[in-house]
């Protein structure tokens, strides 16, 4: 495991049953909060999408429920990518096995990159490599989607959430929450950001456009 802090690479008996176990956690919240996300994403008719950290393949089928597009996805985990496999056959998706926070290249450029409660989990360089990716992923004017915590004052919130936190979540979500992430974004390039909010807002789907001018 590459960095043994975080949360991100599940180990197989808890990757085996992720789905059944963010199902009962949240008594189905989970899902129906990232279903409402992908259809914030408009996704239309002959995209092609990368889903970074693609997990169990929930996403992926979801975005594939209203419109004829494609769906590649990107994970390290073997069990992961057997869950998608398993998930999404018969749907027009598929998945590769590599690091998300490592330099690759699919050979395609994507009108849409997603990326959901993946990003908090790695060091900040990680994360900036991940960023890096998704930006070269894209075509000219593409849009990446940030499904994850919003920016929120650890200190100032309700006790309920301050305990829900401490119980899940690794260090670097903690740093995660500080950052301001339209900055970091508009630094590597993208720009035109949308946001949508859940959970009183200390859930946000971030929406940034690579600007085609760089």
């Amino acid at each position: 495991m590459a960095y043994p802090n975080s949360k991100v690479e599940l180990k197989k008996p808890v990757a085996s049953h992720y789905d059944a176990i963010m199902t009962i956690s949240t008594f189905g919240g989970y899902y129906r909060m990232m279903k409402k996300a992908v259809n914030q994403m408009k996704i239309k008719e002959g995209e092609i999408i990368l889903d970074m950290g693609a997990g169990t393949g929930k996403a992926a089928c979801f975005m594939l429920e209203k419109v004829r597009a494609k769906v590649i996805g990107i994970d390290i985990s073997n069990q992961m990518i057997e869950n998608f496999r398993r998930n999404c056959k018969g749907r027009n998706a598929e998945i590769v096995k590599a690091r998300i926070d490592e330099p690759f290249d699919l050979g395609i450029k994507f009108d849409k990159v997603f990326i959901s409660f993946v990003l908090h989990g790695f060091p900040q360089f990680a994360r900036e490599e991940i960023i890096k990716n998704a930006y070269n992923c894209l075509k000219n004017g593409g849009e990446f989607f940030i499904l994850d915590y919003n920016e929120f004052s650890f200190s100032n919130a309700p006790f309920f959430i301050k305990a829900l936190f401490k119980a899940i979540e690794c260090p670097y979500a903690f740093d995660f929450i500080k950052r301001d992430w339209k900055k970091i974004l508009h630094e590597h390039g993208f720009k035109n950001f949308e946001e949508k909010f859940f959970l009183k807002d200390y859930i946000r789907l971030l929406k940034a456009v690579k600007n085609e001018s760089l």
